[in-house]
């Protein structure tokens, strides 16, 4: 067989791969839609479908009803939404930066930082608006990446993964405890707004911090697919990704922002929550393959459903009360790093 039967063999392949991986997407908007509209109905006091359809048709602020899903569920589910996309697009984004398959926000310390520094602004500076302290969220995140990735050597091709995450470990744990010595030490009125935030609920988000987020995830998500193409070749190695001509060093520092950015705002608008951007990039895999122009938009996906349905759960499971969205994530996201880690053994990448 010479080369253009061989091609004319592979084009329709390509073609199939392809709109497989269309209707996948298709299918995962779909099932968002769904656990949308099912955050929207489910809680403490259910609501018939048929009165979301009248809210949004003929609002009627006298109605408590209506008020309760546009006022209360609407803007938590708007923010539960982005927060997942910007962890889904983050840990898939580090997961090929680091070449290691357990890198996510949470687990490399990038969510403990921003969360820190967002606790130090609010106890030093009073700050009280998410316009505020999102500032603070992204200069920890970024010094708590720059650290981990120093500490670890995440900059060497091939970084061994045990290295990474005990890096990011040790540096969750410090960070946490100079947290908890701040919280101990803040008014009360500081711990009881934030002691919630600090669980990753999002109860009680408005359209204001579904604002910035918003702003946060798109710029994240044009950056990342803008070097989805470079994130495939450094996903190979130093040496190949040098071989294809990628210029290493302007997508370390875009991909490094773009985690900066996005763990930075989610953490802000819902408190640290981990294990979310760990959990889908690596179904994202199963359902598109490696290639990153794919795995992106599938892991953003992804996590946004999952941090969805982590928060319905949350809602349901002790009714009237509500366990946080990042509870049930760490319950559900355990087992899953546990089989991770089992599936490829902390080898060396």
């Amino acid at each position: 067989m010479d080369r253009g039967e061989q091609r004319e063999v592979e084009r329709p392949s390509r073609l199939v791969q392809r709109r497989k991986r269309l209707w996948g997407l298709a299918g995962a908007v779909l099932t968002l839609a769904v656990v949308s509209l099912l955050s929207l109905a489910v809680g403490s006091r259910p609501v018939p479908f048929a009165e979301l359809l009248d809210t949004f048709r003929a609002y009627d602020p006298l109605d408590d009803r209506h008020l309760v899903i546009w006022e209360l569920r609407v803007p938590r589910t708007i923010v539960a939404i982005l927060a997942g996309l910007a962890l889904g697009i983050a840990g898939a984004v580090m997961q090929a930066i680091t070449r290691n398959p357990l890198a996510e926000p949470g687990l490399l310390g990038i969510n403990a930082g921003a969360a820190t520094a967002v606790i130090i602004g609010i106890a030093a500076f009073h700050l009280t608006a998410m316009i505020q302290y999102v500032w603070f969220a992204f200069v920890g995140a970024g010094l708590a990446g720059i650290a981990v990735f120093i500490l670890g050597q995440a900059h060497e091709t091939g970084t061994n993964p045990v290295r990474l995450v005990l890096a990011g470990a040790g540096l969750s744990v410090m960070l946490g405890s100079l947290t908890g010595i701040i919280m101990l030490n803040a008014p009360p009125e500081v711990v009881d707004d934030f002691r919630h935030w600090w669980a990753g609920s999002i109860e009680g988000r408005s359209f204001d911090v579904a604002g910035i987020l918003a702003i946060a995830v798109t710029v994240g998500l044009a950056v990342a697919l803008f070097i989805s193409r470079d994130l495939n070749a450094v996903a190979l190695g130093r040496d190949l990704g040098e071989a294809l001509g990628v210029r290493l060093g302007r997508t370390w520092v875009l991909a490094c922002l773009t985690v900066m950015l996005l763990a930075g705002a989610a953490t802000a608008a819902t408190g640290p929550i981990g294990f979310v951007g760990l959990v889908a990039p690596h179904a994202a895999r199963l359902a598109t393959g490696p290639d990153y122009r794919w795995l992106l938009p599938f892991s953003a996906l992804f996590a946004a459903i999952l941090l969805l349905c982590a928060d319905i759960a949350g809602r349901v499971v002790v009714a009237p009360a509500e366990v946080a969205a990042g509870i049930v994530a760490l319950l559900v996201g355990g087992p899953f790093f546990v089989a991770v880690v089992r599936r490829y053994r902390l080898a060396r990448l």
